[in-house]
């Protein structure tokens, strides 16, 4: 009476139930609730420190590039009297702020004299690049060529002036602003340039006074600049260190305003 009947043919199997196993949902449960909480909460900590930092390092260094070109006539024309003329501008030279999110920042140009724009410096190096290819053509050594080789001489003048500032900076305690800053820092060289280069072009004799000229303003305004930069930053410095970094900054520009006014074919002079 304990033997099984056979089964048969057609008849439906007897369903086997597996005995539960206490310890499954146990094991379950806390390690769904394990990896749902600790390690979810790890890792969004991971992604959103991780984030953060990443947007804070691209604001710190490159900030955003809309920014620089909210300006207008107005600030057009009074940035370039600035940028040429600085032993004019009798207002101060520091930045206004204003408070943005629960924190401080510098206002945009077309409301700020001080703040800097690349809606100059891009336009200015244009056209130091159309100024430089008609007196070629006016010399009769005009070439495509030549103006390729212009454009790449004056983004090098750019790099070479935004390194200067950029090792000047840092060799001061550190000091970071956003490179786009630099960038446009550097770039107003080319509004003096183009003064020089006009002047060569109306009169042969007139470059030679207005590119000291040039290179003298442009000095003036870079210090001042970079002064008011290291106060914002800095809170301690050298002052007799400041000062000489500051005076070759100045004297750098003669050197650099040489090779970028020699308009030639050469990679010299």
């Amino acid at each position: 009476m304990y033997e099984n009947p056979r089964m048969q043919p057609g008849a439906p199997r007897p369903l086997t139930q597996s005995q539960p196993n206490p310890f499954e949902g146990a094991f379950y449960g806390a390690g769904s609730g394990l990896i749902r909480g600790d390690l979810g909460t790890y890792g969004e900590k991971f992604l959103g420190s991780s984030s953060e930092y990443v947007q804070s390092n691209i604001s710190r260094y490159f900030s955003d590039p809309q920014y620089y070109f909210q300006v207008n006539d107005q600030y057009v024309r009074n940035k370039l009297k600035v940028v040429l003329f600085p032993f004019l501008h009798r207002c101060h030279w520091t930045r206004i702020t204003e408070p943005v999110g629960g924190r401080l920042s510098y206002r945009p140009p077309i409301y700020d004299i001080n703040a800097p724009d690349l809606y100059i410096p891009f336009m200015a190096f244009g056209t130091y690049v159309i100024l430089a290819g008609l007196l070629l053509g006016l010399q009769g050594r005009f070439s495509p060529d030549a103006v390729q080789w212009l454009f790449v001489k004056g983004l090098l003048g750019w790099s070479l002036q935004v390194m200067l500032l950029k090792v000047t900076l840092l060799s001061l305690g550190g000091v970071e602003p956003p490179l786009l800053d630099i960038v446009a820092y550097a770039g107003y060289t080319f509004a003096g340039l183009c003064l020089a280069i006009m002047g060569k072009i109306i009169l042969s004799y007139m470059y030679f006074v207005m590119m000291p000229l040039a290179c003298l303003c442009m000095g003036i305004f870079l210090v001042k600049t970079m002064k008011r930069v290291l106060s914002a930053e800095v809170r301690s410095y050298d002052s007799s260190r400041l000062h000489y970094l500051l005076l070759f900054i100045a004297f750098a520009q003669f050197p650099l305003f040489s090779w970028l006014g020699n308009i030639s074919l050469n990679w010299l002079f």
